[in-house]
């Protein structure tokens, strides 16, 4: 578990927004190759999609190290059970989410036999061989998870703004200090 404490730090606010324009980058950009037809455009598109997808992995172990040590801030003491519970499942399950989805990518693309190279330069290894089936089975691995990845956004998101606007704490200007009232 990690420590408690009063704030996020710069670090982990930076991160954390750093992810949310990569996550909400990539989910777009995703949804927009669907029905590409294939060009060049395309490719050069789905190696960027992959890119950002390898980054927001390797942003993820970066995230979760950051946060084993420097902690979290404890949720309002007035907050009910109900809630705290919703918030700590919310949490985890986007961390879950932002390693599975580029996972179910990266897997994907091997499966197609479509290797993933970083950048245009670094090679990285396919997870699995080449197989349509499996190919497949990621693939819709891939779709369901940035469904249900748009479905904790959404409460995320909604959660963090209820507590701004209604109960009028400081929940959402630990991500936003510039929000704080002087």
């Amino acid at each position: 578990m990690s420590k408690i404490t009063d704030h996020y730090s710069r670090l982990q606010i930076s991160l954390h927004w750093l992810m949310a324009l990569m996550i909400i980058g990539g989910l777009a950009m995703g949804v927009y190759l669907q029905d590409l037809p294939l060009s060049p455009l395309k490719l050069k598109l789905i190696a960027w999609h992959k890119w950002n997808g390898i980054t927001v992995l390797l942003l993820f172990a970066v995230r979760l190290a950051v946060r084993h040590l420097q902690g979290a801030p404890a949720l309002p003491a007035n907050m009910p059970g109900w809630q705290q519970q919703a918030a700590v499942w919310g949490h985890r399950m986007l961390y879950l989410l932002m390693l599975l989805i580029p996972l179910s990518g990266w897997l994907m693309s091997s499966a197609k036999g479509f290797g993933v190279v970083y950048f245009g330069v670094l090679p990285l290894p396919d997870l699995v061989g080449k197989n349509a089936d499996l190919a497949d089975l990621f693939k819709n691995a891939h779709a369901l998870l940035n469904q249900l990845l748009l479905l904790v956004l959404a409460g995320h998101i909604g959660a963090a703004l209820k507590h701004h606007y209604l109960e009028r704490d400081d929940v959402l200007t630990r991500m936003l200090p510039f929000l704080k009232q002087r």
